[in-house]
């Protein structure tokens, strides 16, 4: 699933008419860059969901058979659901299997093969070095598992990418709500794991941010 139905405030005033995904960054919007990588990766099957100016997605990416993959839409309607409800409300495309998640307004070289979930695991993150925007971090990482932050040095911040479980959902209602406290009640489990990516990721943010990857 590619996460595409936010605003993209902070990249305004190109997003107020053009959805975040589709601003371009070497040679093609961002949200192709993913479906490219999908594609070589042997992935057929992609869901979006779509909010803020979707029918524009829709209209750019089509079908998906030029990549060679089937793309189904989930629309959100005119307000997006936020991370964890849009995942939810596309869970029946998505299936009782694993499935990877990834945000639009990310890039990055990584190699989605080499993200793998344990047994027991309800979810696995790709975690990163915290970026000049966001220096506090989100995780710690030990032995694998994703732990609470802990105070000064040893801290990650989630990267937008991650191998997830229908079941981390357990007891979700539809509507809008956001991921972290289902992560949470999942780290308390032991059932959040994590692995570190140091190579090229960067958050499209702002209007620097995307002229720095450019």
């Amino acid at each position: 699933m590619i996460l595409a139905a936010g605003r993209g405030e902070r990249l305004r005033p190109l997003t107020d008419s053009l959805p975040k995904p589709l601003a371009v960054a070497r040679g093609k919007p961002l949200i192709v860059h993913h479906l490219e990588r999908l594609a070589r990766l042997g992935v057929q099957t992609v869901v979006i969901n779509l909010a803020w100016l979707g029918a524009r997605l829709r209209e750019a990416l089509g079908d998906g058979g030029r990549w060679g993959l089937s793309i189904h839409y989930s629309d959100e309607g005119s307000q997006a659901l936020d991370v964890g409800g849009g995942i939810y409300r596309a869970l029946p495309w998505l299936g009782r299997e694993p499935f990877l998640t990834v945000s639009a307004d990310i890039y990055t070289a990584f190699d989605f093969s080499e993200l793998a979930i344990a047994p027991q695991a309800l979810a696995q993150l790709l975690l990163v070095p915290n970026p000049e925007h966001h220096r506090r971090g989100d995780f710690g990482l030990v032995e694998g598992c994703v732990v609470p932050a802990p105070a000064g040095e040893g801290t990650w911040t989630f990267g937008g990418i991650a191998l997830m479980r229908a079941q981390l959902f357990e007891g979700c209602q539809p509507g809008r709500f956001p991921l972290l406290p289902l992560l949470e009640r999942a780290m308390a489990q032991r059932r959040l794991h994590g692995q570190l990516y140091t190579g090229e990721w960067l958050n499209v943010g702002t209007a620097a941010q995307l002229a720095a990857l450019q």
